[in-house]
């Protein structure tokens, strides 16, 4: 049976984000939490690193901010970063009053502060190796025990319901339209506000370190409900994954670089002082790409990350997650190099946002991976990413907050039609797209780019958005149907993003385009349906 559910605040997605924004909304609304799988199977769950922020006497606001921008090699909006870094404390103070326990200094109250790439300054807090378990496990409690949130798990989002506004030139979002995967029926949430806190898009790629939900769900509702996409072209890949026939999508965290561990050949020889004299600090777009040098120069699978030489008290202390993970795949860390390869990690573009996470459209906010909010730039820095959660979640719900007794309740919403479609007995198109999709992602628009690899990607992505959408419209939607048709809408903007950008800079690097232009500029795609009059402006770095 089709239901129809009636909220103060819908917010679609339920990592850290999502999470934080309901729990500080929950005070004065009532509010629905879609989740797509069980809560704690999103990207929040296994980030491995830490949340950076300034917590120090000897680090500073200045400091955070100046190693943001470099990384962000000049595509960082200034006052996004500034605005971000400024309430890392008060986040961290925030999680902490929540019951998240970041690892302390031995023998002292003090928190243990560690250093990652692109940092100045070890400002890296973390709850050992396993920082978005802490987060994500106690911003969890605290939803499931609040009598103002309910959660829905195993609810898959389809497509966001607007209506026109009688208070604003610009179309309003009223709800979402979500598949539960527990009964096989499509349900209307209706809500004065909805979020989208859905995460990024990694699994558009054959190697990714995410989990399998990772499919740029929100990113793909927003551009077809007419809001604008900025710099999808920059994705981050994350240059230590674990290689192994059984492992799957197993992050090595950055902090056992930051620790002092060492790349190496399958020779034992180091070679990131070639590529970069922070060497294995280096930011991770330069460590991916010498990796990716390496492996294709040497023809080997994989490089190796060694963190050997510490002593076994000291991995087993700081790298716990990481070294029983490991040792199921028999490695000993302790005593054995880890065999790693680059995967997609981070969607550093997605939908445009101010400082408040407001999308083109009336009422309909977007914060965490799924938005862009100006913070990274052309690279992501390290850790940076938790922080962003933490800081554009407060601030929504801040803005949010003020607007609600203001909004009307929204018109009723139809049912889902499904009279005119039929069973599929075909699913095997779906899981033969799915691949094909991947892997030319993979070949033709990963580390490394080329003008006739974006062709030949465009020509196929143009060939299987047909078909899907064939499929979409004479079959019942399926969580599979709804994740692949969401992926070909973003393979297409990551393409079309990487095709406008005459250059090489951060993330996106073009062997046509070996060098960074002077002028520094976003890449903005706007559907054809822009859903804003009024839209948002913000300002682009000089």
């Amino acid at each position: 049976m089709n239901r129809h559910y009636h909220y103060d605040v819908l917010i679609i997605g339920s990592g850290a984000a999502g999470l934080t924004l309901a729990l500080n909304l929950a005070r004065t609304a009532k509010v629905a939490v879609l989740s797509k799988n069980a809560v704690n199977t999103g990207s929040t769950w296994f980030a491995q690193g830490g949340i950076a922020a300034v917590l120090d006497d000897h680090d500073s606001v200045e400091a955070h901010v100046a190693d943001t921008l470099v990384a962000g090699s000049g595509l960082c909006h200034e006052d996004a970063v500034r605005f971000t870094v400024e309430r890392s404390k008060s986040a961290i103070k925030w999680l902490i009053e929540q019951g998240v326990d970041f690892t302390r200094e031995q023998n002292s109250e003090d928190y243990h502060l560690t250093q990652e790439g692109g940092h100045s300054h070890r400002r890296i807090i973390h709850s050992a190796d396993a920082t978005g378990r802490a987060v994500h496990s106690t911003l969890i409690e605290q939803v499931q025990h609040h009598p103002s949130i309910e959660l829905f798990e195993h609810h898959v989002a389809l497509n966001l319901i607007t209506q026109a506004d009688a208070d604003s030139r610009k179309l309003r979002a009223t709800g979402a339209y979500a598949l539960s995967l527990r009964d096989d029926h499509v349900h209307v949430f209706q809500a004065k506000v909805v979020v989208l806190a859905t995460g990024g898009a990694s699994k558009v790629y054959l190697y990714t370190s995410n989990p399998d939900s990772a499919s740029g769900d929100g990113i793909a509702m927003a551009w077809r409900a007419g809001c604008r996409v900025a710099n999808m072209e920059f994705n981050q890949f994350h240059p230590t994954c674990l290689y192994h026939p059984k492992a799957k999508s197993f992050l090595i965290t950055e902090a056992l670089r930051g620790e002092g561990a060492l790349l190496k050949l399958p020779n034992g020889e180091r070679f990131m002082p070639r590529f970069d004299e922070r060497a294995e600090l280096a930011p991770r777009d330069v460590v991916a790409r010498a990796i990716d040098h390496e492996i294709k120069r040497l023809g080997c699978e994989c490089v190796y990350l060694d963190i050997s030489h510490k002593s076994e008290a000291f991995i087993s202390e700081h790298f716990p997650t990481v070294q029983a993970r490991c040792l199921e795949y028999g490695i000993d860390i302790t005593r054995d190099p880890i065999p790693v390869v680059p995967a997609a990690h981070y969607t550093c573009g997605g939908v445009v946002v101010d400082h408040n996470g407001q999308t083109d459209l009336q009422n309909l906010y977007a914060i965490g991976e799924t938005s862009f909010t100006g913070l990274h730039g052309a690279n992501r820095m390290a850790s940076n990413s938790l922080l962003e959660c933490i800081v554009y979640a407060q601030s929504a719900a801040e803005h949010i907050e003020a607007k609600l007794p203001g909004i009307g309740g929204p018109k009723a919403s139809p049912k889902w039609d499904e009279s005119r479609v039929t069973n599929s007995d075909e699913d095997v198109v779906i899981s033969h797209n799915w691949d094909e999709l991947r892997r030319f992602m993979w070949d033709y628009v990963g580390i490394v780019r080329t003008h006739k690899r974006l062709e030949r990607a465009t020509h196929r992505i143009k060939l299987l958005q047909k078909e899907i959408a064939e499929y979409y419209s004479n079959y019942k939607v399926s969580g599979d149907l709804i994740e692949l048709r969401n992926l070909a809408t973003v393979a297409e903007l990551i393409i079309r993003s990487a095709m406008e950008r005459k250059e090489s800079r951060g993330l996106h690097y073009s062997l046509d385009h070996p060098d960074i232009s002077p002028i520094a500029r976003d890449t903005i795609l706007v559907p054809t349906n822009f859903a804003a009059q009024d839209v948002i402006v913000s300002a682009l770095p000089e």
